[in-house]
């Protein structure tokens, strides 16, 4: 009984993201998707793609380096919250 229990919690309580509060910023705070892309082309990143996902703006481009990414940032502050990178 206490196994089916704890197996309709873990039902009901979604698993917790470690990005979830660095992108939980009011929209009336938000900067642009353009901004974004502006600063990262600056930066030396080709910008393919900017889409919000989860609260975040989700980047996918090549970095400075050559590499693919897929980076989310903060939509308010514009700092990146997590990168994944291509091997």
């Amino acid at each position: 009984m206490t196994l089916l229990a704890g197996a309709s919690l873990a039902v009901l309580v979604p698993p917790a993201r470690a990005d979830d509060d660095m992108c939980n910023v009011p929209k009336a705070d938000w900067q642009t998707k353009e901004a974004l892309s502006a600063k990262l082309t600056a930066e030396g990143w080709d910008v393919r793609k900017v889409k919000v996902e989860d609260g975040c703006f989700e980047v996918y481009a090549i970095d400075a380096a050559g590499k693919k990414v897929e980076a989310y940032f903060n939509p308010a502050t514009l700092d990146a919250v997590k990168i994944k990178q291509e091997d």
